[in-house]
């Protein structure tokens, strides 16, 4: 188990590098992603997961980050969280997306033509010959642990 929780966490490592990558190819005001500065993200993501900072990812962290979750969600500290405490946290959360995008506080609602125009911006700002087929080259590479799901699991 300790095995592919490390495995699996380099591979989300190199996923999140490798998306970066990909993401800094179809946005040219990033700069570009060093080794360095992959290694040093990743020793930082690892010093904020390893909640009892002894040098290894365990169940003891995870048991700590999921207790912070709950007291986070747990607004009134009665022990349970009840739909309201959850509601807010989501909304929380959707209302900083929305200052980040620029689009202000939305109702939550999304209509077919909105729906599409937003598929289609996201295709045009990939196909970046505008020949209206996206090309092996233009399409963002997918993370590894997606790909390779169906082999972890016939494990």
């Amino acid at each position: 188990m300790r095995k592919f929780f490390t495995l699996s966490l380099a591979a989300a490592t190199l996923a999140g590098a490798g998306a970066a990558y990909a993401q800094a190819g179809q946005a040219p005001e990033r700069a570009p992603l060093t080794r360095a500065a992959v290694e040093q993200r990743s020793a930082e993501r690892f010093a904020r997961m390893d909640a009892n900072g002894d040098g290894v990812l365990d169940q003891a962290d995870r048991e700590a980050r999921q207790k912070a979750m709950f007291a986070r969600l747990d607004a009134d500290k009665n022990g349970t969280i009840s739909f309201e405490e959850f509601s807010a946290v989501r909304e929380h959360r959707q209302g900083r997306r929305a200052e980040r995008s620029g689009h202000g506080a939305r109702d939550g609602s999304v209509t077919r033509a909105e729906f599409t125009t937003a598929a289609l911006a996201r295709f045009d700002r990939t196909d970046a010959d505008n020949d209206g087929t996206l090309g092996p080259d233009e399409r963002p590479a997918r993370p590894m642990m997606h790909r390779d799901r169906g082999a972890r699991d016939a494990r």
